[in-house]
């Protein structure tokens, strides 16, 4: 399957944008620092400052993010609560980034950050979360579903297969039986 090439893909452009942004601001602040601009009235080093710790903090943003579907691709298996916020937020930043982008850098960027966005989004829905080549099939001897396999009688697993999974590796309950077929009198 792909998904674990995606994330690795993924996790390369997170982990590249981040580098970008950070020289990106890194630069302007230099720039601004050595013209000596001002923008009504406001201090060209605080200009110079304030964009060296945004490229900064969006550049540590972003390499979070790729730490994020690098964990994803290394595991395969979906993230963790905190790495779905980061990739969900990631999301939405190249979504509203790369509708920036297309009127103020053109075509290009904007085809850039929606490929990002579709290697963030499919990262995220290509990893779900109760299923994985990592999971084991129920019956496997394993205890079941959070049963421990022992055979105490009590919620973690007892011998009939009851709650939880039993010394036989059941999964708890009665086994689900299909629906009778309608007749056709």
């Amino acid at each position: 399957m792909a998904r674990r090439p995606v994330a690795w893909v993924a996790a390369i452009v997170l982990f590249v944008e981040a580098i970008g942004i950070a020289l990106l601001n890194w630069f302007l602040g230099v720039v601004v620092d050595r013209q000596d601009m001002s923008l009504a009235g406001l201090d060209s080093n605080m200009m110079s400052v304030s964009s060296k710790v945004g490229g900064l903090v969006f550049g540590l943003y972003f390499a979070l993010c790729g730490v994020a579907a690098l964990l994803v691709a290394v595991r395969d298996r979906a993230p963790g609560l905190f790495g779905r916020i980061l990739l969900i937020s990631a999301a939405v930043v190249h979504g509203l980034l790369g509708a920036f982008t297309v009127g103020l850098v053109g075509w290009g960027a904007f085809v850039f950050m929606m490929v990002a966005l579709g290697l963030i989004v499919f990262t995220l829905l290509a990893f779900d979360r109760g299923a994985g080549p990592a999971d084991a099939a129920p019956g496997d001897g394993a205890g079941g579903k959070g049963g421990n396999g022992g055979t105490d009688g009590d919620a973690n697993g007892d011998t009939n297969g009851d709650m939880n999974g039993g010394a036989n590796g059941g999964t708890g309950g009665s086994p689900v039986t299909a629906p009778p077929t309608p007749s056709a009198s």
